[in-house]
């Protein structure tokens, strides 16, 4: 799932959330934001049973990303608005 919130000035906040065992292990999400490194932006146990991380970008940006969970597995988010050869990508409202 993917949630936006306003950020400051002509930003917005872009959560990332998957349940806190699907993957099991750690997760990332990793993209054009945090320059594709694994473990900049780790998803973090919330109380609700879900697991998050957030970025700030700018609104009207289309991002590119995709998880990292353990042993290497790469997957995309199925709440992006598109797929394509890079991963998902979501566009900043």
């Amino acid at each position: 799932m993917i949630r936006t919130n306003r950020g400051k000035n002509e930003t917005v906040k872009v959560t990332f959330v998957l349940p806190v065992e699907e993957p099991a292990g750690r997760v990332s999400v990793v993209g054009d934001f945090n320059e594709w490194r694994p473990g900049a932006h780790e998803l973090r146990k919330r109380s609700n049973g879900t697991r998050s991380a957030t970025v700030e970008i700018s609104s009207g940006t289309a991002v590119c990303f995709r998880y990292l969970g353990p042993d290497g597995l790469w997957f995309d988010d199925p709440d992006a608005h598109r797929h394509d050869h890079r991963g998902s990508v979501f566009v900043a409202p």
